[in-house]
């Protein structure tokens, strides 16, 4: 497993590919969090990983998992986003329309985007558009920034998108 590492202000950024998912996903370490528990010799440290999984296509996931070390924190937070995939229609590089999604008291509120303009975003939401193979979208984050809240309602918002096609078969209407 290959690993390019870079450091940001959100935490650890590694980028995993390949292994045994045939490299069709792509694993990215938003957070890893230290937690310790003072005991009669000392402090014990345990870790715990936040992974955003994606492949680039439309298919994104999270997972958030916990350890002794931090290799298989962030192992088991990939199997843990591998299992909790969701689907995201994607229409020319963007999302099809505005949604906000929710988590705890992070809401997070995406915007379709022109051709050109990137993703306007923080760490954690960055992560999530990014993997699901969104090119251009704006977003604001309210209320918490817990990395694991607005991962979390990032991916709320993206599971309420719905395309144009989607909307006229449900309702049984033709839109203009």
């Amino acid at each position: 497993m290959s690993t390019s590492s870079s450091q940001g202000r959100g935490g650890d950024s590694r980028d995993h590919r390949g292994g045994e998912r045939g490299g069709e996903f792509a694993e990215k370490v938003v957070k890893v969090r230290r937690c310790a528990t003072v005991v009669k010799g000392g402090r014990r440290f345990s870790f715990a990983g936040l992974v955003v999984v994606g492949n680039g296509r439309g298919k994104v996931g999270c997972g958030y998992a916990k350890a002794n070390e931090v290799p298989p924190a962030v192992e088991k937070a990939i199997k843990d986003g591998m299992k909790n995939l969701i689907e995201v229609p994607v229409e020319s590089g963007t999302i099809p329309h505005r949604v906000e999604g929710n988590s705890g008291t992070a809401k997070v509120i995406l915007l379709p985007a022109s051709p050109g303009t990137g993703i306007i975003a923080g760490a954690a939401v960055r992560a999530v558009c990014e993997s699901a193979g969104i090119r251009d979208v704006l977003t604001k984050a309210h209320g918490s920034t817990n990395p694991v809240n607005l991962v979390k309602a990032a991916l709320d918002g993206l599971k309420q998108l719905r395309t144009k096609s989607e909307v006229e078969r449900l309702r049984g209407v033709t839109l203009s």
